[in-house]
């Protein structure tokens, strides 16, 4: 039985913009970027990369950046915060000077890309020149290009750290600091290597925090490094977007390789992302779905820079229908095609599927999330659920309820078959 992907429309947001003591509540209602009073370069390479209306974070955020004031952004992935913070930077780069005017620190080589990228792209027609460093690639060829005249630099911290140290590096015309993706650099453990980077820009300059979450360790960078902060704060009544449909599959630990590749062929994704726990099970997984699915591929942080680079090429171009990744690229990344997210293995933070899940249904289209639960997850599903505010829908049979005399055997599909529906709850 085929399944319908569920489009729910007007998404209600809700925006809070509050300095240190006072809360504003207020909705956007921007109907172009010409509103910004934006370079006509700019606004002629918005258009022509489709950047037809901004988004709620995108209103609100760009005529602050433009007024230079230091902001604290949060919201939920895939909600468009590289463009928010891309195009006000392009406006306020002066294209006669060579020197850096905008720092963009992120947590991963990829995402520095897709920002240097983006960048890019809005400011071609400017002549704004963005570029990124990061480590696994030459650190000559980098530091020449630096050399040549850089103005938005986008850096991962380790390799910004060993420029600032080697002295090939000069931060004292930066004008603005952005912190992207700031929760996931801490649970990674940049936490000491962002207040060095802080405290080495003692000149004045503008700060930008954008994160999804807001960690004691984030308050105390805004607390001690940031003037006067606003915050701007944009929830969903649910934290994954509305017209997303999430799906579950109760079965056995063991049975998940078979349930994962039936599911793949009966639901035929036109692209889609499979989340697994660690490098070692996305080898596995991926493995196993190979002798079953064509155009699948892993991506984890173990992978050479080439080699991460060729894949999240290929993932993009389609010439990869099925990545099979680590958490790797649950922040950030912007692949627009993903029709399907299939979870196989349950992180215990419920945030972890929140990330997860908004890698499909971007910009407003249509996704459907597909997570494997065992008996061991029941209760972290019972935390997801809460966190993004609806009902289990389950494909096949649901989980017996707690109490029950016997627990009956979890569906599963033999190889090679499609895995069935046999019980629907009501829409």
């Amino acid at each position: 039985m085929c399944f319908r992907v569920l489009l729910l429309i007007n998404s209600i947001f809700i925006v809070n913009l509050l300095s240190r003591s006072t809360k504003i509540k207020q909705k956007v209602h921007m109907s172009d970027f010409s509103q910004f009073a934006l370079d006509e370069t700019i606004l002629q390479a918005l258009a022509k990369i489709n950047y037809d209306s901004p988004s709620a974070i995108q209103a609100e955020t760009i005529p602050l950046i433009l007024q230079h004031r230091d902001l604290i952004a949060l919201a939920q992935t895939g909600s468009g915060k590289t463009a928010a913070c891309a195009i006000p930077l392009c406006q306020l780069v002066d294209t006669t000077r060579p020197e850096i005017q905008a720092l963009i620190i992120v947590p991963t080589r990829e995402l520095a890309l897709q920002y240097a990228t983006e960048a890019q792209k809005i400011g071609l027609n400017k002549g704004v020149k963005a570029f990124a460093i990061f480590g696994g690639e030459s650190a000559g060829m980098q530091q020449s290009k630096l050399k040549n005249g850089v103005q938005i630099l986008v850096s991962t911290p380790g390799r910004l750290i060993d420029f600032i140290y080697s002295r090939d590096i000069d931060l004292t015309h930066v004008k603005t600091l952005v912190l992207d993706e700031a929760d996931e650099m801490l649970s990674m453990g940049f936490y000491e290597d962002l207040k060095f980077v802080i405290q080495c820009m003692n000149h004045e300059h503008q700060t930008l925090l954008f994160s999804a979450t807001m960690p004691k360790q984030i308050r105390e960078l805004a607390k001690n490094h940031m003037k006067d902060p606003l915050e701007i704060v944009l929830t969903a009544v649910q934290k994954t977007p509305e017209q997303l449909d999430h799906r579950f599959i109760y079965c056995r630990h063991d049975e998940r390789p078979n349930v994962l590749a039936s599911m793949i062929k009966e639901l035929n994704p036109k692209q889609s992302l499979i989340f697994c726990h660690s490098r070692i099970e996305v080898e596995k997984v991926c493995r196993a779905l190979q002798k079953d699915v064509q155009g699948v591929d892993f991506f984890h942080a173990g992978l050479s820079q080439e080699v991460r680079t060729v894949v999240t090429n290929k993932f993009r171009s389609g010439k990869i229908s099925h990545l099979v990744a680590t958490d790797v690229v649950s922040r950030g990344l912007d692949f627009s095609g993903i029709t399907h997210v299939f979870i196989y293995h349950l992180g215990d933070d419920p945030d972890i599927y929140v990330h997860r899940a908004g890698r499909t249904g971007r910009y407003d289209k249509a996704g459907m999330v597909v997570t494997l639960v065992t008996d061991r997850e029941l209760g972290t599903l019972k935390h997801v659920l809460e966190t993004i505010k609806q009902d289990a829908s389950w494909i096949g049979n649901p989980p017996p309820e707690r109490g029950s005399a016997r627990r009956p055997r979890p569906q599963s599909a033999p190889r090679g078959k499609p895995y069935r529906q046999s019980q629907r709850p009501p829409a």
